[in-house]
């Protein structure tokens, strides 16, 4: 059987009507900025009619547009980062016993409990979540985002970022900490 492959095309008259809201959740859930994320959204749009040219039809628009609009918040949070600087996250999380100076991914805290997790859907865990992951410092923050919720490989993100896996998984496991102690003292102990 020969399977014959389905070329798209590009129609930039109808991408704000098709898939500027699906663009719109998507940045936003990411930066967590309602204005940052209309911002990127219509930078992919600028961003897809400049290389339009370049589209070889292998992917659907939306597919080829998100792929635009990861590229546009790597950016974003590689410009976020520049401006704080490159500082070297030093690996020292446990002050005493056995395991002083020494960092293991596995001891990272872990989810909370299965009934925890079916209670994110609720609204109110959500914001607080939300509240909790920007109180974090700015660098832990966009790498918490970049991993644990847009997904980023490891290795993308140190690139984007210019940090070395350690740091990442440093930066990780402090994010996690914080978000932790943060939810234990506004959620959990209300």
């Amino acid at each position: 059987m020969n399977k014959i492959k389905e070329t798209h095309t590009l129609n930039p008259d109808t991408w704000i009507d098709n898939y500027s809201d699906y663009l719109y959740n998507y940045a936003v859930v990411r930066v967590s900025n309602s204005d940052v994320a209309k911002d990127l959204v219509q930078e992919t749009f600028f961003a897809g009619l400049r290389s339009a040219k370049n589209f070889e039809g292998k992917s659907t628009e939306r597919t080829w547009l998100i792929s635009i609009l990861k590229r546009k918040i790597i950016d974003y949070y590689r410009k976020i980062n520049s401006k704080k600087g490159q500082a070297e996250v030093r690996m020292n999380f446990y002050e005493d016993g056995d395991n002083e100076g020494n960092w293991i991914e596995e001891r990272v805290p872990q989810s909370w409990n299965s009934e925890t997790e079916r209670n994110i859907e609720n609204e109110e865990l959500k914001s607080q979540i939300d509240i909790c992951i920007d109180n974090l410092p700015e660098k832990y923050a966009m790498v918490f985002r970049m991993k644990t919720i847009q997904e980023f490989e490891t290795e993308e993100i140190c690139k984007e970022l210019d940090i070395t896996p350690s740091n990442l998984w440093v930066i990780i496991h402090r994010a996690r900490t914080q978000l932790r102690s943060c939810m234990e003292k506004n959620w959990f102990n209300k």
